[in-house]
């Protein structure tokens, strides 16, 4: 990249390499701008006839193509990049999604030189419209063999950020407790509402239980009957180990476990099984109060139809001391 002075005639279109202030130092047009003719008639009106402008060398690709050509392929899903100044590139959902993120390839690329991505959390619920990723070059340009190493790197591996989109998901609650389920509904249901009410969702069918096994399983039964995206097992009690009545009757249900306990605070005694690919979540202590918590981590993923596995659940300890 070489600096030089040109006309303001020749500027239109050109890329400025130094602030341009007036006389009482106050800032006029910021380092990096794109001169427009309305720019070249304000600064002449000003008394100035000349700018410092950039120009590329060869072997040298311009930061604004630089930044899209990274953010239009680091993703995938529901996604749109535009263009912002600075050097930036930003990618915004253009609906409800959960934003899966690779730890491993994003480190690579942010490893090199000449660029860097930040993405929002793994497991992130992004409404349509809201930004989940920003790429950001080294100021101007950026050296075509580094953007090309960068762009292989891209290419051979999984997407950085893949938005699943959810669409019109079903929440099945059952809730229990060891005298009657009606009190836990009492308890829960208006923090159960609000907590789904902040990724887009409602209970579409509830039921409620006395917390024994026989009848907690046939509700469980009856829930799964409806072909929900995702059951939610509002508990009064904690259990102490994934065999306790909760555990049994998902068992009885012939649901598969997939992990007990979480690196999580608050919700260490999460509960995550699977009957087919519907997902069973009991996390008890975490219904009643509305503070983030664990539930808040993997109701995305599971509404948006991701498996959510147990080595990504021991990944959540990372960051997973919510209080």
């Amino acid at each position: 990249m070489r600096s030089r002075t040109i006309s303001l005639k020749q500027s239109i279109g050109r890329t400025i390499s130094s602030t341009i202030r007036r006389a009482d130092g106050k800032k006029v047009l910021a380092k990096g701008h794109v001169i427009s003719e309305e720019d070249a008639h304000m600064l002449a009106t000003g008394g100035l006839n000349e700018v410092w402008v950039t120009e590329l060398e060869e072997g040298e690709v311009g930061e604004d193509d630089a930044v899209m050509q990274m953010a239009t392929r680091i993703g995938s899903g529901p996604l749109e990049a535009r263009l912002a100044a600075g050097g930036r590139a930003n990618l915004f959902a253009t609906e409800p999604c959960c934003i899966l993120v690779d730890d491993e390839v994003l480190r690579q690329i942010n490893s090199g030189h000449g660029m860097v991505v930040a993405t929002s959390r793994n497991f992130t619920f992004a409404a349509a419209g809201h930004r989940v990723a920003s790429v950001k070059s080294a100021p101007f340009v950026v050296a075509k063999p580094e953007l090309e190493v960068l762009m292989s790197v891209v290419e051979r591996t999984r997407p950085i950020l893949q938005a699943l989109p959810i669409r019109s998901p079903s929440v099945a609650v059952l809730y229990t407790d060891p005298v009657g389920g009606e009190r836990a509904r009492q308890l829960f249901e208006n923090v159960m509402r609000q907590r789904l009410n902040r990724i887009g969702t409602s209970a579409s069918v509830t039921l409620s239980s006395v917390e024994e096994e026989g009848a907690v399983t046939d509700s469980l039964q009856h829930l799964l009957s409806a072909k929900p995206t995702t059951v939610l097992i509002a508990s009064t009690t904690a259990p102490a180990r994934p065999d306790d009545v909760i555990g049994r009757a998902l068992v009885r249900t012939g649901v598969e476990i997939e992990c007990f306990l979480a690196p999580v605070e608050p919700g260490n005694l999460l509960l995550l099984g699977y009957k087919d690919p519907v997902p069973i979540v009991s996390a008890p202590g975490c219904f009643r109060p509305a503070r983030l918590n664990v539930l808040d981590l993997i109701l995305p993923p599971l509404l948006a139809g991701h498996r959510v596995s147990k080595w990504e659940v021991a990944g959540l300890g990372h960051g997973g001391l919510l209080v």
